[in-house]
């Protein structure tokens, strides 16, 4: 918080609205006590006398003295302005987050109800409130209240179904999280900025509100006094003595912009305070990750030999029923130093699971041996702990499919990337900040010193892709998995993408292992081919060879791939009219019983609800049929 006030301070619209607020709160703190006695003195010789040296804007009826009265008043003012602010929040969230927790029929009946209250008027339902429970300052501070909570719920409900469409709020759902936690743990932080900022502001509206109230004689009642109460009195004789009118409604104004520019202000710095994470962790972390020795014999290893090496994989997934889905059966595959390996095949063939598994990112259910998984020379089935942690987080790293959902809304991009280098590389945090700022160069994204302090939303697609790759090489990774990092993306974006994980190999000597649907851009791109149907590997080889491929599955996805030679008159070829031509070649090499099951189940659900369990692309089965 220190630190999010600090940065406001820097800037011209955080310093003035700081002053302005600090002179409000500092008033309805001080001139209660200074000046309260004397706001209250009558004087009858001096009745509704006009400003003089003695009284600057005159007095009142009772000859109090009204520039007093009105420095006074703002205790009242602002407390029960943030009062009827606070019930409108708690009540807005309520209704906000309603449709979450009660479900999609109530949830849905509690959208309607708020749209419909949202249609009427504020003003409106103030004064439908205030009519129901009364004129006295504790009924005004309800009826604003729950006049302005239809606004906030809106709000809340819209801010609730963007993150909701999120995928980390799905994978926690299908995690088994319940609502109450996805609520508090993943959708309340990601928005307690815009809800902050708008109460801040709301409560600029609520003060002139409560004024209008008390103006009305709704509000504040005798002998207590608010400024709308004031000028309301100094109407009375505003030809005679304008100022007495004039002095409350600029306290109301100066008031409102001190709320509504302080929200402006803590809206560009809030998200500083994500950097406290970083802060504790260096302090914890000032240590080396990974042991000179260790990393030395990981280096030489991978230089005299493969830095990734994986024999037998298998990735199985067993349900509650005792099914089994195998979604990776038994693939061998190495990758070299200095190697682009591509890894293609339809969706559902198994690669995405390839990539988890080699990560150790594959969780219960799922299970994943091998006879051989070894990383720069290290066993990563016998590997645990912090060393595993050390060498993972140093030596390889994850280009996710989509960054997007990959990065942490609520935190700036400098804050995600400079997280890797203060966790597995002992930097401090000002270290990793300009690190972050130079990978984001690296991976040629412009004025990244700029950069790292916008949020994920301020990047275009392209930029958060490679920003993403500049993530992965905060520490020199020696393995880079990009996982379908060009899906989605322009022709043009793809290029720039391919080009940076070029230089990237060039450059740092890394390895890459990328997987793609696309056969294209993997013959673009990669030293070496690998094709997988099915969780397996039908064909593996160099990516110059792809045009005289051997499998039959091979050459359908190279000629379901459009080109400019392609006829206009007849449809786009597909997997199946091409298995159909080649007599259904494809499947000659599928004679195992689990296979001939897989293909007998996918046949008879194709005209079914998809089983989301075939869509690892594996076969499945009982177990111990294998």
């Amino acid at each position: 918080m220190r630190r999010a006030l600090a940065n406001m301070v820097r800037t011209p619209l955080g310093a003035v609205a700081l002053a302005l607020l600090a002179l409000v709160v500092l008033t309805a703190i001080v001139a209660p006590l200074i000046w309260g006695e004397q706001a209250d003195v009558t004087d009858t010789g001096d009745l509704l006398a006009g400003p003089s040296a003695e009284h600057l804007i005159g007095t009142d009826n009772l000859g109090r003295d009204l520039l007093l009265r009105t420095i006074v008043a703002t205790r009242l003012s602002i407390v029960l302005a943030l009062l009827a602010t606070l019930v409108a929040v708690v009540a807005g969230l309520i209704l906000g987050v309603a449709p979450l927790l009660l479900g999609p029929v109530l949830g849905r009946a509690m959208t309607w109800f708020t749209g419909i209250a949202v249609a009427f008027p504020g003003l409106l339902l103030a004064l439908f409130f205030a009519a129901i429970f009364g004129s006295t300052a504790t009924a005004a501070v309800f009826a604003l209240g729950l006049a302005g909570a239809p606004s906030f719920a809106r709000l809340c409900q819209n801010l609730i179904a963007g993150i909701e469409a999120r995928d980390f709020v799905a994978a926690a759902r299908v995690g088994g999280i319940g609502r109450v936690r996805v609520l508090f743990r993943h959708i309340l932080p990601n928005i307690g900025e815009p809800l902050i900022v708008n109460s801040t502001i709301g409560a600029g509206g609520t003060l002139l509100a409560f004024a209008g109230l008390s103006f009305l004689g709704l509000g504040v009642q005798p002998p207590e006094y608010d400024w709308g109460r004031l000028m309301m009195d100094g109407l009375r004789g505003i030809y005679a003595n304008p100022r007495a009118a004039l002095a409350p409604g600029l306290a109301v104004v100066i008031a409102g912009l001190a709320f509504n520019l302080t929200g402006e202000s803590a809206a560009r710095s809030l998200g500083l305070a994500d950097d406290a994470l970083l802060r504790t962790v260096t302090r914890i972390r000032r240590r080396t990750p990974f042991g000179r020795a260790a990393a030395q014999t990981a280096i030489t290893a991978a230089e005299n030999g493969a830095v990734l090496e994986v024999e037998d994989l298998r990735v199985d997934f067993e349900a509650a029923d005792g099914t089994v889905v195998h979604a990776v059966r038994g693939i061998d595959f190495r990758v070299r130093t200095g190697e682009i390996v591509g890894i293609v095949g339809e969706s559902g063939s198994g690669k995405s699971m390839t990539a988890l598994a080699v990560a150790r990112l594959v969780n219960p259910p799922g299970r994943v041996t091998a006879s051989a998984l070894r990383f720069l020379g290290v066993d990563l089935q016998a590997a645990e702990g912090p060393a595993l942690r050390r060498l993972l987080g140093t030596s390889m790293a994850m280009v996710f499919q989509d960054p997007m959902s990959s990065f942490n809304p609520t935190m700036r991009m400098g804050a995600q990337l400079a997280e890797v280098a203060t966790e597995h590389a002992g930097l401090s945090r000002r270290e990793a900040l300009d690190r972050a700022a130079d990978r984001l160069a690296a991976v040629r994204i412009t004025a990244p010193k700029r950069r790292v302090r916008q949020y994920p939303y301020e990047f275009s697609g392209g930029m958060r892709q490679r920003a993403m790759i500049g993530m992965g090489l905060m520490v020199s990774p020696r393995l880079i998995i990009a996982d379908e990092p060009t899906t989605a993306l322009d022709v043009t974006v793809q290029s720039q993408v391919l080009d940076l994980l070029r230089a990237i190999r060039d450059e740092d000597g890394a390895s890459i292992l990328f997987i793609s649907h696309d056969i294209s851009v993997v013959a673009e791109l990669c030293d070496r081919v690998l094709v997988m149907r099915s969780g397996e590997i039908v064909e593996s080889l160099p990516a110059s060879d792809l045009s005289s491929a051997q499998h039959p599955y091979t050459r359908a996805l190279l000629a379901a791939v459009p080109h400019m030679a392609t006829p206009l008159d007849r449809p786009l070829a597909t997997l199946a009219t091409l298995a159909a031509e080649e007599g259904r070649a494809m499947d000659a090499d599928s004679t195992t019983d689990a296979e001939t099951h897989a293909e007998t189940h996918a046949e008879t659900d194709a005209e079914a609800e998809p089983n989301p369990v075939d869509a690892v692309g594996g076969d499945h089965e009982e177990v111990g049929t294998r």
